[in-house]
């Protein structure tokens, strides 16, 4: 492999608890579909541009001389375009800090928080707190929420809720919808124990309703305990509140998640048998489970019973339905209900290609897959680093690491960077050949990973390491090991 093409890579109790939940109304409630949105231009060019400028300093002069007219939602959306390259999504943020026409806003501040969260850089975190309050623009809840959660990610929940607790010394009070973002923070992190425990403690101070009760109860679910989720809206009944319709969602979709298909059949027929009304999720959640599990032919009469009794599909439940196809029946079947849902108007989303991309890759037919990817543009609707991760992978699994390594390529200066897990299929791929090449471009890939703010583990660094001592490339492993070195990775005893 050329090193040529290497250099053009750099620039988520039992029957009758829950037919005492049925015995109350139902809430109907929706969530607005929101198609993606096709970005402008502008937005491309400064991203190339930031991430080609070497200096916090250069940067600045070259924004400052430029006739760029910022606002807050073109900063924002630069600020996503760079997620993947903390570092320099930090550099640009600061860079305009001292403009002299434009100053950040709230949400703006939340994106930079939140970067600097995911590099684990807690001082320029606080930091950017320190100047929301002295802007007089912040923190909100929201920014808390960001922090909450970034501190959960990292490990570190016993912080998180301290911080949580802490809201109102940063002029933020806490209120039941921060209290309710902590618990969905937590469960949604498997930390269901300690949710369970902060809700009991503090539901009462907090007025605790339904929402905080579906919350626990879908922490519970998720960890396949529906016997506690049961007790926990049991006593959600017990307290004078009213399950909603996102309850009785959240209790069928847990008892598919545990396996509980029987249970879940019942619970899904009482509800129907009672006259409670039923939504789009509710029918969407019925024929992913059956779906999961195998049952085909149930999840096709559920989805045809459900445009009978007049309740029409969302692309949410095509992209459910072709999921299941891909993965237990087959892809040319998922591609027959892609082309229904096109021809009755529906506008695939980027989970939709995502899923019939991956059937296709999974089936063996790059070819194919690479086309719906080029089709996705038609739809404007951008490839996602998940589609881009997708066929890297599988590229890589069939030993072509040339064509994984042009679709590399496609996603520098595009609409999405890479993440840490391109780099760690591409790392890991470059040792299957064990080609003196391949072992400078994992090199290479390693450092530019680094970069971008994303820390290898121990064992990447000291494989690629050996792989270069092997073919007596000591001045990349050195730079290498000095790296390793200074992110706090320390290697084991290595002589160079």
């Amino acid at each position: 492999m050329s090193l040529l093409l290497f250099k053009q890579l750099s620039s988520k109790r039992r029957r009758n608890s829950h037919f005492l939940l049925l015995q109350h109304s139902f809430y109907h409630s929706k969530s607005p579909i929101n198609p993606p949105q096709p970005q402008p231009l502008q937005e491309s060019v400064i991203a190339n541009l930031i991430l080609h400028n070497s200096t916090e300093t250069t940067l600045t002069q070259t924004l400052e001389n430029s006739s760029i007219s910022w606002s807050p939602d073109l900063v924002n959306r630069v600020l996503k375009r760079l997620w993947n390259d903390g570092p320099k999504a930090l550099t640009f943020f600061q860079s305009l800090e001292n403009h002299q026409t434009y100053k950040h806003s709230s949400s703006s501040y939340d994106h930079a928080i939140d970067i600097a969260g995911r590099l684990k850089d807690y001082r320029t975190l606080w930091a950017l707190v320190a100047r929301m309050r002295t802007q007089r623009i912040g923190p909100t809840p929201k920014t808390f929420a960001i922090i909450t959660e970034r501190y959960v990610s990292a490990g570190k929940p016993d912080k998180a809720v301290k911080i949580f607790l802490s809201m109102h010394e940063y002029g933020c009070p806490q209120d039941l919808h921060s209290f309710n973002t902590v618990l969905d923070i937590l469960c949604k992190s498997n930390r269901i124990e300690m949710a369970y425990h902060f809700f009991k403690v503090f539901r009462f101070k907090f007025r605790a309703d339904v929402i905080s009760y579906n919350i626990i109860a879908n922490g519970w679910c998720l960890i396949k305990k529906t016997a506690k989720a049961l007790e926990v809206l049991k006593e959600m009944v017990e307290r004078g509140l009213k399950p909603s319709l996102s309850t009785y969602n959240v209790l069928l979709k847990g008892y598919f998640r545990a396996g509980q298909i029987k249970q879940a059949w019942d619970f899904f027929k009482e509800i129907k048998r009672r006259g409670c009304e039923i939504d789009v999720v509710t029918y969407t959640t019925v024929i992913h489970g059956f779906g999961i599990v195998g049952e085909i032919g149930k999840a096709r009469k559920v989805f045809d019973e459900m445009i009978k009794r007049g309740c029409l599909p969302t692309v949410e439940t095509y992209n459910a339905f072709i999921q299941v196809l891909c993965k237990k029946d087959n892809v040319e079947n998922a591609i027959v209900i892609f082309d229904e849902m096109v021809s009755k108007g529906y506008v695939p989303n980027q989970m939709t290609y995502n899923v019939v991309i991956r059937g296709l890759c999974h089936a063996g037919e790059m070819d194919r897959a690479m086309e719906y990817m080029g089709r996705m543009k038609e739809d404007e609707c951008e490839p996602n680093v998940q589609t881009f991760n997708v066929v890297i992978r599988y590229y890589c699994d069939t030993g072509e690491l040339e064509k994984a390594l042009e679709v590399f390529h496609k996603m520098d200066g595009g609409a999405y960077l890479p993440n840490v897990d391109t780099y760690n299929v591409l790392i890991g791929a470059m040792f299957v050949r064990k080609k003196p090449d391949d072992m400078v471009i994992a090199g290479r890939l390693l450092m530019e990973m680094v970069d971008k703010g994303f820390m290898p583990r121990r064992f990447t660094f000291n494989r690629v390491l050996n792989g270069l001592t092997v073919i007596g490339n000591h001045e990349l492993a050195r730079e290498i090991l000095r790296v390793q070195s200074n992110s706090g990775r320390l290697p084991r005893a290595f002589k160079i």
